[in-house]
């Protein structure tokens, strides 16, 4: 019987996890404090894990180095290295003796991790077949060839069917070698060498994979991701399951490489087969948070609204993880969100400037969508985050003040401001390339780190930037604040503290809801917090200097 061992990378350098960044979710070991890492469940694993089990003989293993990071309780080892090499060679992982590891790489993050890891797993398994998937390894197989020896393939988008492929190639015992230079989805040194193409292999109707395998998870040490701490409505949270209804999306958003891997074309699971799924979770294991991790859930606009549906009748909180498209969010649309228990979602703007988005983004949308639904969700009582992109090749300092100008005339919940990251595969990482604006390696970089140079701005501007943007609009301009809402204003400002609690504005306003509630002893605690802050970093001082904050009077 074969035996394949899915391993995900940790998804931060060794430098970043034991050094973590000023603006890094943080925890707390008995070695000192670490960069806390996302845990969100490997949804395309557990996939591949449901249909190759039905197809064929198979026993799966999955490790999660992120969980392996995040629940160690002391850390003292001098490299990732070091520390894939212990866990892989002892104990239940080692008793596995896997006959193929496939790793998983999503994005460039996990570049050299998935390297480190796959050399390790070459050494420690030496019989195994070992493979990798993802955007990474489907636009970088020809660095990833340059950098190492140790992979027998790489797989070109998804991988369901290839893998099933290959281990049905090994069952009936062909030689598999051959079987790899042979087939079009899988990437060999050869055939990238030679400069072949590759194509995709996808399955066309999404009903056909079961029931994700769900089983392989350890479901409690998920729940430990960033990713749900960062929605303050979801603290609560206790069984949150992630799920994906389609794959693809036909737009050509110039930051986004998901084509690369799923193509332009949709696919779905049926209306149908997502209500037998939800209601599965919900029995079986107690689900009361779904995060649907889709790129574009509203492209059937009919279909969603038969899953708002399903949602309803089982009660369950739900998050649009990716965002919703807000061209298709129409009255009727947002009050069935509304019914169907939702109340908070997240908008994909981006920018704030009709150049950008629609020049350079080549968004499906103009700012007249984006204040009219801001407003409805307003009405309708539904929180609204906002997500935003800014430094993309080709904007200006003059586009960003724009952005900046729009924004503040929203009254969203939250402001989700990221820096734009050169996703390989991307059209904006393209024109990056071509025209040398990446400041350094891009490899590794994420939405937190502007790694963009042009001759509008350079990447220390971007950086600051979106920090004293989020600054602004989040904090001194705070939605709930202006509105006179200072219960949920705390709330999120409590949030930040809880993640970062020598966050100066954070208690400042913090203590500005506390006033407005007529609470005094919470007022003074974090009008002394503030003070105690500023006083002592000139990182805060300068912040509170910039945005004129007066002193706290009781």
């Amino acid at each position: 019987m074969e035996r394949v061992l899915f391993i995900v990378p940790p998804y931060s350098d060794y430098e970043g996890f034991v050094n973590p960044a000023f603006n890094d979710s943080r925890m707390m070991k008995k070695s000192g404090e670490y960069k806390r890492l996302v845990t969100d469940m490997p949804i395309g694993l557990l996939s591949m894990s449901a249909y190759i089990k039905k197809h064929t003989d198979v026993e799966v293993a999955l490790l999660d180095f992120n969980i392996v990071l995040n629940e160690m309780e002391t850390f003292t080892y001098d490299s990732f290295v070091d520390m894939f090499q212990n866990v892989l060679s002892r104990g239940d992982w080692f008793a596995f003796n896997p006959t193929v590891v496939g790793i998983s790489a999503l994005f460039t993050p996990v570049y050299y991790n998935m390297l480190d890891v796959a050399n390790v797993a070459h050494r420690v398994f030496p019989d195994a077949l070992i493979i990798a998937g993802g955007a990474a390894p489907t636009n970088m197989f020809g660095e990833i060839y340059r950098d190492t020896s140790c992979f027998d393939a790489l797989c070109y988008g998804e991988a369901e069917k290839p893998l099933l492929a290959l281990l049905e190639a090994k069952e009936r015992q062909e030689n598999v070698k051959e079987f790899l230079e042979g087939h079009p989805s899988w990437i060999t040194r050869k055939k990238a060498e030679d400069g072949a193409s590759f194509k995709h292999d996808f399955i066309d109707d999404l009903d056909e994979i079961p029931f994700y395998d769900y089983g392989l998870l350890n479901l409690a040490k998920n729940n430990m991701s960033p990713s749900l701490n960062s929605f303050t409505d979801f603290n609560a949270a206790k069984n949150v399951f992630f799920m994906a209804t389609s794959r693809g999306c036909p737009h050509h958003c110039c930051f986004c490489a998901s084509h690369s891997v799923h193509g332009w074309k949709m696919r779905y699971h049926s209306a149908e087969r997502v209500k037998e799924d939800l209601t599965r979770l919900s029995a079986e294991h107690a689900a009361d948070t779904i995060f649907f991790q889709d790129d574009h859930i509203m492209a059937d606009k009919e279909r969603f609204l038969r899953i708002l549906e399903s949602i309803k009748s089982l009660g369950l909180k739900v998050l649009f993880q990716n965002g919703l498209a807000i061209y298709a969010l129409d009255r009727n649309v947002l009050e069935a969100i509304k019914d169907a228990g939702i109340n908070h979602i997240v908008l994909s703007v981006e920018s704030g400037s009709e150049r950008v988005l629609k020049k350079i983004m080549h968004k499906p949308l103009d700012l007249s969508m984006v204040r009219r639904v801001t407003a409805e969700c307003r009405e309708l009582r539904i929180d609204t985050d906002i997500n935003i992109l800014i430094g993309l090749p080709g904007e200006t300092k003059e586009d960003i003040e724009e952005t900046r100008e729009f924004l503040k005339t929203l009254y969203p919940s939250w402001f989700r401001i990221y820096t734009a990251a050169p996703l390989v595969g991307s059209e904006m990482y393209n024109i990056c390339v071509k025209n040398g604006y990446l400041k350094g390696s891009h490899i590794g970089t994420g939405w937190k780190k502007s790694v963009i140079e042009t001759p509008q701005f350079t990447a220390d501007y971007i950086q600051q930037k979106v920090y004293a943007l989020n600054l602004e609009l989040n904090f001194v301009l705070n939605s709930d604040l202006r509105l006179g809402r200072y219960e949920k204003a705390l709330e999120a400002f409590q949030h930040v503290i809880r993640i970062k609690s020598d966050h100066a504005l954070a208690h400042y306003f913090a203590a500005q809801s506390c006033k407005g509630l007529g609470r005094d002893e919470e007022f003074t605690h974090h009008a002394t917090q503030y003070a105690e802050i500023v006083n002592e970093s000139a990182f805060w001082r300068s912040y509170a200097n910039e945005f004129n904050l007066q002193p706290l009077a009781s």
